[in-house]
């Protein structure tokens, strides 16, 4: 069995969801893919289904009645990843913007030792392919906030492509996890720092995607910008209780 598995939530990644798990598995080594699908109307699923005929011992799919946030679906794959017994949990996104070949380098540098590898665009300044000026600043801007309120040494808290040691995951009372959207990736990085796991960053070139439609939304980015200054606020005043819900 592999010890190692790729989590990819979907919503509407029907151009994209054939080619990027073909990528995966033609991989030097052999991870597993579970897509978290959110009852995508374009049938996404049915394509995993179909390509599952091909690789039944290492695909997996879970549809959800209806789109209910990136960070939902993540906290349903760590479960899933859990209860079946992976010692290494990543989160990718199905639309290339993380680079496949990538997920050797974070799983390299969880068994040398870091207990959460994070795909960083921001450790050597600024490695974002096809992003407009303006999406550039609000990211790099994002992150720069993030850092100020918690204090937490991370320079792309933000980043979605990110490997897990399966003890970190354990170690977070998943249920407790309040946001569902942008700041999901902050929160998580947020509960393993203030266990004191160890973070590192790998640098990766970060290029936006081709096919299908961005998620990001106003919404979302209101989320991150009250919800850290909330969290840490609760993290300051009840350190234990933020922790363990």
């Amino acid at each position: 069995m592999a010890d190692g598995l790729v989590i990819i939530p979907t919503f509407n990644e029907i151009e994209n969801i054939e080619a990027i798990i073909r990528t995966v598995f033609d991989l030097k080594r052999d991870f597993h893919v579970l897509i978290v699908d959110d009852n995508s109307p374009d049938g996404t699923a049915d394509v995993v289904r179909e390509m599952q005929k091909e690789f039944p011992d290492g695909l997996f799919l879970e549809v959800r009645k209806e789109k209910s946030g990136l960070g939902t679906a993540y906290i349903h794959g760590f479960k899933w990843a859990l209860a079946h017994g992976y010692e290494y949990i990543f989160e990718m996104d199905a639309d290339f913007s993380h680079r496949p070949n990538d997920l050797l380098r974070l799983h390299r540098a969880c068994i040398n030792g870091a207990d959460v590898a994070i795909g960083s665009r921001y450790k050597k300044g600024v490695n974002v392919v096809n992003w407009p000026l303006s999406r550039i600043l609000l990211s790099y801007g994002a992150s720069f906030y993030v850092k100020l309120i918690t204090g937490m040494p991370v320079h792309d808290p933000t980043a979605g492509f990110i490997c897990y040691k399966r003890k970190v995951l354990e170690s977070i009372n998943l249920d407790a996890v309040r946001f569902i959207g942008y700041a999901f990736q902050i929160e998580m990085k947020y509960r393993a720092y203030l266990k004191k796991f160890k973070i590192e960053e790998i640098s990766i070139i970060f290029t936006d995607r081709i096919n299908g439609i961005s998620k990001m939304t106003s919404a979302i980015v209101r989320e991150a910008i009250f919800g850290v200054i909330s969290m840490r606020l609760k993290s300051l005043f009840s350190k234990k209780k933020f922790l363990n819900g």
